[in-house]
């Protein structure tokens, strides 16, 4: 039987009298398992933060060396900084945002950032010309993070929580972004 599935809710394609109708089956959404898994891998994450902010600059530099330049704290250094506040305040906000993004799509089934901090977020991204492939990198070096946090304890559920959590969050960021185009356009 064919579906199409949207975030929140289930459907079934059902054909009555040779007609196509949608019947909603039952909500989905993201679950509090999964914001349970987010949290407390953030904890463990909290942990040691200087360490796990160095390490997720050191997945995305492997993963697209050529991004560098797009952060202020790399640009002028052949070495990740070891000790470098920028470096590990951008990373607790990453971090953070996608932990505080597990926990609104499971109260609000979606991803609300306040307006102030979302256009920030859209114009330094529209600035900075960040893309869609650029967003992948930093999910899969924030997934590895996670991964390297949690040794053993990592599990597919726990790593798919957090893809589901950056991705809604990444979205809201690049909506602000389309917008922000559009309006300098006119």
């Amino acid at each position: 039987m064919p579906y199409i599935l949207q975030y929140k809710t289930l459907y079934i394609c059902i054909y009555v009298n040779g007609r196509l109708t949608h019947k909603r089956e039952r909500e989905m959404g993201f679950s509090e398992k999964q914001e349970t898994l987010v949290k407390e891998s953030w904890e463990v994450m909290k942990e040691d933060i200087p360490a796990y902010s160095l390490y997720l600059y050191t997945m995305i530099l492997e993963i697209a060396p050529e991004v560098k330049g797009l952060f202020s704290f790399l640009k002028d250094t052949n070495e990740l900084p070891k000790n470098n506040p920028k470096l590990k305040s951008h990373a607790v906000k990453v971090f953070k945002m996608v932990c505080e993004a597990a926990i609104q799509l499971r109260e609000k089934g979606e991803v609300v950032i306040s307006g102030s901090t979302l256009k920030y977020l859209g114009s330094v991204h529209l600035q900075k010309q960040i893309v869609d492939p650029q967003f992948e990198v930093v999910k899969e070096a924030l997934i590895r993070t996670v991964e390297k946090a949690m040794g053993e304890k990592c599990s597919e559920e726990m790593k798919d929580a957090w893809r589901v959590a950056y991705d809604h969050l990444a979205a809201a960021i690049k909506a602000e972004m389309k917008q922000q185009a559009a309006a300098l356009s006119v």
